[in-house]
């Protein structure tokens, strides 16, 4: 049996500069009839994904990096989507007995609550921060593509999940 090692560059890294640059990508100011690119946080899929793969050392770290990197590239709070990202991989990463090996619906539920969540805490930290609430609208602009993000939150969990066969 050929064993198949899976590192943190192929699951962690990479990811992570994909999310990067498809950021990057969907900030061009480009509009088809009269609608933007949306602008949804692609590192959330990672925060949700990278807990029930292998939990690690390196994830969190990169995730902080993320975060600062979403602060900087969007001119919010400093610290914010790093204290967003985080929770959700808190999340996860204490619930992972519960939703290791379950059904595609489940892990959605799991994702949609927390993004829903970051969202909030999104929301009441610039509503604390700015003095006033911002607007819902343009929140649900960036919770709905979030949400539709998640097929790829379960393809990574399916693709890399069984990645090394030396820790069956």
């Amino acid at each position: 049996m050929q064993v198949r090692v899976v590192g943190p560059l192929q699951w962690v890294i990479y990811p992570a500069l994909v999310a990067m640059a498809a950021t990057l990508i969907l900030a061009t100011p480009v509009e088809l009839f009269g609608l933007k690119l949306p602008e949804p946080v692609l590192p959330l899929v990672l925060a949700f994904a990278w807990p029930l793969i292998r939990p690690s050392m390196t994830a969190p770290a990169v995730l902080f990096g993320l975060g600062v990197f979403l602060d900087m590239f969007w001119g919010g709070t400093l610290g914010l989507w790093p204290l967003c990202l985080l929770s959700v991989y808190a999340v996860v990463l204490g619930s992972r007995n519960l939703l290791a090996g379950q059904e595609t619906q489940v892990l959605f539920v799991w994702y949609a609550t927390c993004t829903v969540g970051a969202f909030l805490l999104a929301y009441l930290v610039v509503s604390l921060d700015a003095g006033r609430a911002p607007s819902l609208l343009a929140l649900l602009g960036q919770v709905i593509p979030t949400l539709l993000l998640f097929p790829i939150a379960d393809w990574m969990v399916q693709r890399f999940d069984d990645g090394d066969v030396r820790f069956r």
